[in-house]
């Protein structure tokens, strides 16, 4: 199988988005599929490049606003269609929804070949968080439109599913996020890390590992640690992670401690050297931190929905408090702070738990699909069948309605 994958974001870059991506490129590479990565380019030196059966194509890129570090791919129609009238893929797999995105979705669908997207990110949510409510239902049209145009759309929780229903997205198909066991473990524990914290063995350390902005609920973490350090004085809160609100919030608050981006066995090493996980954001569409950090043998306390639904079973391997309940949240850490046995009983369910979550499971069921789209859409060709989902205009911007 050859399979061209579009994505706003790749490696080196780190956020979820990549790291899932990166994961499933790598599996189906393992599985000896030819791959086609189209993305943004990320910098001046950034070039095309060719390895083994993995190709990497560039295009033209613009800032992410808020994302610092991130770009957005601009339409890319007429290469595209040069490049797949070419060599033509399999099929298309559009991991993201933006300009790149959407000129892939046409000229696929032009081209008649089979198409399947995933939903990795809530940015019909976000517009609340950024001042942009208004734009709310313009954001759930345009991701419905977009989905619905392919044959399946994969997403990685049960509750983003559900909630995508709602709104009449077409061809849902769950599959989760796997976590590398081999570099997210306890035995990552480093004590020299713990004594830069100033954490003494027997002290107990927060931490969350997040983008530091503001649709992460990251105040939450860190007022229901300054609760709990008025009582325990000597537990310390660690936050892993940059983002634009990290000036303000390391600013107000010099007893967190804030260590900026980390990554591969630095991060891993920063999950293990702490004891209790912290993670309030409610606009995840999975949360792979949290598949991360009960890897690396962590208690951890995350609202209950997405990964946490799907992998914490509350009180056993983690605390798991109902979405946006705020004082469930600080209660359920203040019990965790002011129990030693239940946070180490929680830790050992935690490491032993994920050691079932393997990326290869994940990437199987990614194949799956794959095949079943190719399948069905050459079926539906040799019948000369129409497709089912409404066509694209020839301007793919157009099916962009102004707000009035």
């Amino acid at each position: 199988m050859r399979a061209a994958i579009i994505t706003e974001t790749f490696p080196p870059e780190i956020n979820g988005v990549a790291l899932t991506v990166s994961k499933i490129v790598e599996g189906l590479l393992d599985r000896h599929h030819e791959i086609e990565i189209i993305r943004p380019k990320q910098h001046k030196g950034d070039i095309p490049s060719v390895s083994g059966h993995l190709e990497q194509v560039t295009v033209p890129g613009l800032p992410l606003p808020k994302y610092n570090g991130l770009k957005f791919g601009l339409p890319a129609r007429r290469k595209l269609l040069n490049r797949w009238r070419y060599r033509r893929p399999d099929i298309v797999h559009i991991a993201t929804e933006g300009p790149l995105g959407l000129t892939a979705l046409w000229a696929a669908k032009r081209l008649e070949i089979p198409i399947s997207s995933t939903f990795h990110t809530n940015f019909q949510t976000y517009t609340k968080h950024y001042g942009y409510a208004f734009l709310h239902q313009a954001a759930i049209k345009y991701l419905r439109y977009f989905h619905n145009a392919t044959q399946a759309t994969i997403v990685p929780s049960y509750d983003m599913r559900n909630i995508l229903a709602k709104e009449h997205f077409l061809n849902l198909h769950v599959v989760g996020r796997g976590v590398d066991t081999n570099l997210f473990n306890p035995e990552q524990r480093n004590d020299h890390l713990r004594k830069s914290w100033g954490a003494a063995d027997n002290e107990i350390v927060f931490i969350c590992v997040s983008r530091i902005a503001e649709e992460k609920n990251i105040p939450v973490v860190i007022q229901t640690f300054q609760q709990i350090s008025q009582v325990n004085l000597n537990a310390k809160l660690v936050l892993v992670g940059d983002g634009p609100a990290r000036k303000t919030l390391q600013k107000r608050y010099p007893n967190v401690i804030f260590v900026g981006m980390k990554r591969d066995q630095e991060l891993a090493q920063h999950y293990a050297s702490a004891d209790v996980f912290l993670f309030a954001s409610n606009t995840e569409t999975f949360g792979n931190v949290i598949t991360e950090a009960l890897a690396s043998g962590l208690a951890v306390v995350a609202y209950n929905y997405a990964a946490t639904s799907m992998h914490i079973t509350h009180n056993h391997n983690g605390l798991a408090p109902e979405l946006d309940n705020t004082e469930q949240f600080t209660s359920e850490s203040f019990r965790l702070a002011s129990n030693p046995e239940l946070i180490q009983t929680l830790r050992q369910n935690a490491a032993k738990y994920a050691l079932q979550l393997s990326w290869s499971s994940i990437v199987n069921q990614i194949e799956n699909i794959f095949n079943s789209v190719i399948a069905t859409e050459t079926k539906s060709q040799a019948k000369h069948i129409s497709p089912k989902h409404r066509p694209l205009p020839d301007d793919p911007q157009s099916c962009i309605k102004p707000i009035k």
